[in-house]
C-alpha cells in the first residue's frame, strides 16, 4: 500500500487528474540512507524480540490476500469472457432468423407461382383429355396440335417450377436447423454466463468477507512491534518514495526519449491517467472508467482489462473487455524486450494460458500501472511476480 501510495504521487507529472496537487518533501529534510533505515530496524529487533514470527505472520497474510484477489479476479474474468460469448451467440441467432425468415418468404412466392402456373394451364384449355381435344376442342384437329406443343413447353415449365419450390424447402429447412442450434448456444452461453457471474460473486464474496479479517490480524501484529517498529517502517517508506520518484523520473526520461513507438507512450500515458481510480468489477469502457457489474454496480472505475481496453482505445486499437482475447490480440513480446504500453499477463497456471486472471499496462523500468482487485485503487506495480505468464503488443 505504501509502494502504490508513493509511485501514485511520483507519476502524477505524466498525465495528472484534475484533482491532483504536488507532494514535496519538506525542504531540510535529507532523504534516509540505506544505513540509517539498517540501523532502525536492528533497533527494532533489539527491542521486539518476537519480530521474526511477526514478519512470518505478516508474510502468511499477505499470501492469502494474494491468493484470495486472484481467485477472484479470475472469476471475474471469465465472467467477462462468457459474456463476449453470450454477446456474440446472439448475435448468430438473430442474423440466422432473419435467413430463415427470407427463406420461407421464398418458399411462399415459388409456391404462388406454381399455384398460378396451374390455374393459367385450366384457363388456356391445355389439359391431357386428348381423344375429347382433338374431337370436340377449340380449333378441331389443328387446334389439338396447337395445344399439344404448347402443353409439352407448360409441362416443361411445371417441371422447372416444381424443383424451385423444393429447393426454397430445402434452403429453409437448413436455415430453420441452424437456427435451433444457434438458439441451442445461445441458451448454453447464458448458462455458463449466468454460472460464471455466480462463481465470481462467491469469489469476490470471499475476497470482501476475508479483507477485514486479514487486516485486522495484520493490524494487530504490527501494534505489537511498538515505536521501534513504527520508526523503522516510517524511514523504510520515506526512502522507497524517494527511490520511487527518482525511478518515476528515470521512466519519464525512457518514455520520452528511448526508441519506441508514439503509440505505446500514448497507451502507457492513458493508464497513468487514472492513478487512484477505484476498481470496479466489470467497470470501464472504451471513452473511461463506467459503473461496473454486481459487486461494481454502484463503483465508477475500471476492472483490468477494462482499463486495459481503455487505454489502447486510445491510441486507435479496439480490444475486447477480456484478457482472454487481449492475450492473442498481437504479438507476443519477451519481458526483456517489453516497451510502454504493452500488455503484461498473469496466470493462475504460468503454463497455461487458459487461466491468466489479470493484465497491466507496461510504462517501463519493470513497471505496469494495474487496476488490482476489488476494494483497490489504479496503482503502479512492478511486474515481477509469480504469476507472471508473458506480455502481447496489440496489434491494429
Amino acid at each position: 500500500m505504501a509502494f502504490s501510495a508513493g509511485m501514485a504521487v511520483a507519476v502524477n507529472w505524466l498525465v495528472p487528474p484534475a484533482s491532483a496537487r504536488p507532494v514535496q518533501r519538506a525542504a531540510g529534510k535529507p532523504v534516509p540512507s540505506a544505513h540509517d533505515v539498517e540501523k532502525s530496524r536492528q533497533q527494532a529487533k533489539d527491542r521486539a524480540a518476537d519480530i521474526g514470527r511477526t514478519k512470518a505472520e505478516l508474510a502468511q497474510a499477505d499470501g492469502e490476500l494474494d491468493r484470495l484477489n486472484a481467485a477472484a479476479e479470475s472469476a471475474v474474468e471469465r465472467y467477462n469472457g462468457e459474456r463476449l460469448k453470450l454477446e456474440r451467440s446472439q448475435q448468430t441467432y438473430q442474423g440466422t432468423l432473419q435467413r430463415l425468415s427470407d427463406a420461407t418468404r421464398k418458399v411462399g412466392e415459388a409456391q404462388d407461382q406454381l399455384a398460378a402456373f396451374a390455374a393459367r394451364v385450366y384457363q388456356d384449355d391445355t389439359g391431357y383429355d386428348q381423344v375429347s381435344s382433338a374431337i370436340s376442342g377449340r380449333g378441331g384437329p389443328q387446334g389439338f396440335m396447337d395445344r399439344a406443343g404448347m402443353v409439352e413447353v407448360l409441362a416443361g415449365q411445371r417441371t422447372a417450377m416444381v424443383r424451385h419450390v423444393e429447393a426454397s424447402k430445402t434452403v429453409a429447412d437448413v436455415f430453420r436447423r441452424q437456427a435451433g442450434s444457434a438458439l441451442q448456444e445461445q441458451t448454453a452461453a447464458t448458462r455458463d454466463a449466468e454460472q460464471a457471474k455466480r462463481l465470481a460473486q462467491t469469489a469476490v464474496a470471499e475476497q470482501q468477507a476475508s479483507i477485514q479479517r486479514i487486516t485486522d490480524r495484520k493490524r494487530a501484529l504490527e501494534k505489537r512491534l511498538g515505536e521501534a517498529r513504527a520508526r523503522a517502517a516510517r524511514l523504510a517508506r520515506a526512502r522507497e518514495r524517494a527511490l520511487e520518484v527518482k525511478a518515476a523520473g528515470r521512466a519519464r526520461a525512457g518514455l520520452e526519449t528511448a526508441n519506441i513507438t508514439r503509440r505505446g507512450v500514448s497507451v502507457a500515458e492513458a493508464a497513468l491517467q487514472w492513478l487512484g481510480t477505484p476498481y470496479s468489477w466489470g467497470g470501464g469502457t472504451a471513452a473511461g472508467p463506467s459503473l461496473g457489474v454486481d459487486q461494481g454496480a454502484g463503483i465508477f472505475g475500471f476492472d483490468c482489462s477494462g482499463l486495459s481496453m481503455y487505454a489502447w482505445g486510445k491510441a486507435g486499437v479496439r480490444l475486447d473487455h477480456w484478457t482472454g482475447t487481449q492475450w492473442t490480440s498481437g504479438p507476443h513480446v519477451p519481458v526483456d524486450r517489453l516497451r510502454p504500453g504493452d500488455l503484461v499477463f498473469f496466470a493462475t497456471d504460468t503454463s497455461n494460458p487458459s487461466t491468466i486472471h489479470h493484465v497491466g499496462v507496461y510504462i517501463g523500468n519493470g513497471r505496469m500501472v494495474e487496476a488490482p482487485y476489488t476494494g483497490a485503487r489504479v496503482r503502479i506495480s512492478s511486474i515481477h511476480r509469480s504469476d507472471l505468464i508473458g506480455a502481447t503488443r496489440p496489434a491494429g
